[in-house]
């Protein structure tokens, strides 16, 4: 079994609330998690007005599928644009 997990951390601009920052979080991890059906949540920075990180995984049996489909998403949530990405981190994990 493959595990592979990631994590993205975005930078947010002109966003005055928590409130407003959790609607674009929140639309950003549900089009994702639509797109790909893979586990995903916002990990960390929740108090933070600036800043976001959302962490993911997926599992699989081919360590180059499971490579590439944490290269898409990191892609799509650039491709989405509702927020800059400033750091990414990815890990494959043979279990």
């Amino acid at each position: 079994m493959i595990v592979g997990a990631g994590k993205i951390k975005f930078r947010l601009y002109d966003i005055h609330s928590l409130k407003a920052k959790r609607k674009i979080v929140k639309s950003m991890v549900h089009r994702i998690q639509n797109k790909f059906n893979i586990s995903i949540a916002e990990t960390d920075l929740n108090d933070s007005h600036d800043w976001a990180e959302i962490g993911f995984s997926i599992t699989g049996n081919d360590a180059r599928l499971v490579n590439s489909k944490l290269d898409k998403v990191i892609n799509m949530a650039d491709d989405l644009g509702l927020a800059m990405i400033a750091d990414t981190q990815i890990e494959i994990i043979h279990v």
